[in-house]
């Protein structure tokens, strides 16, 4: 049996909410891209997580339409899921440390790119957008507390695959705190919490609460399945 389990991963305070997350812990039942992508297709996730590897952490990431070198929700998510010290992505090796109830990951700022910070004024203005159409991949994001580092965001893919906000987005939050230069609490989507840290190294820590949302289950439709 093919199956898949769904965490909710930046979960907040109260530990609700979070961006679920697909993951297929065989991996290697479903070796091929295209049949891979036709299962993150099927399943309807923002991202799903194939582990090909679990010890040595080995892990690929897809979207409904499009496989990811990197992304960050799901490298939070597998990384709690399966215990590791590291994960193997295609992008590159990314660090893994726990603190307490949060899991940590940590990699290049560079590998964040490809999204279009947008400002606000306000907190309030940002939590009243409406969701814009499809063709860029927006991270509308205002203070709540300039001073705390408090920051109110919602994110927007618009890759028009069905996915038209993202609850809670790690490489999102990479690239804000990149261009901020500093530690944030973000509190994104109707209530998710990311924390981000700048590394000495050109890396940037991700971190947030995991939780799982459904045990293993079998996959609805085969890996081949038109």
């Amino acid at each position: 049996m093919i199956a898949f389990e769904t965490l909710r991963v930046f979960c907040g305070a109260d530990g609700r909410h979070g961006n679920a997350l697909g993951v297929v812990r065989n991996g290697a039942a479903i070796p091929g891209e295209g049949d891979r992508l036709a299962v993150a297709g099927r399943l309807g996730f923002s991202e799903t997580v194939f582990v090909d590897d679990a010890a040595r952490g080995v892990i690929d990431i897809y979207t409904p339409t499009a496989r990811m070198a990197f992304a960050g929700h799901p490298c939070v998510g597998a990384a709690w899921l399966l215990e590791a010290t590291q994960l193997s992505t295609p992008a590159g090796t990314v660090r893994v440390r726990r603190d307490g109830e949060f899991t940590w990951i940590a990699a290049p700022a560079a590998w964040s790119t490809g999204r279009t910070l947008r400002p606000y004024d306000s907190a309030a203005e940002v939590a009243g957008l409406a969701v814009p159409p499809p063709g860029e991949w927006i991270y509308a994001w205002a203070w709540e507390d300039e001073a705390a580092g408090r920051v109110r965001a919602r994110a927007f893919p618009g890759r028009g695959d069905g996915i038209d906000e993202d609850e809670a987005t790690g490489a999102a939050a990479m690239r804000l705190t990149t261009h901020l230069g500093r530690d944030l609490t973000i509190h994104q989507g109707e209530g998710s919490q990311i924390v981000t840290a700048v590394g000495p190294d050109g890396t940037i820590g991700i971190g947030g609460r995991v939780r799982r949302a459904v045990d293993a289950q079998p996959l609805p439709v085969g890996p081949n399945a038109s």
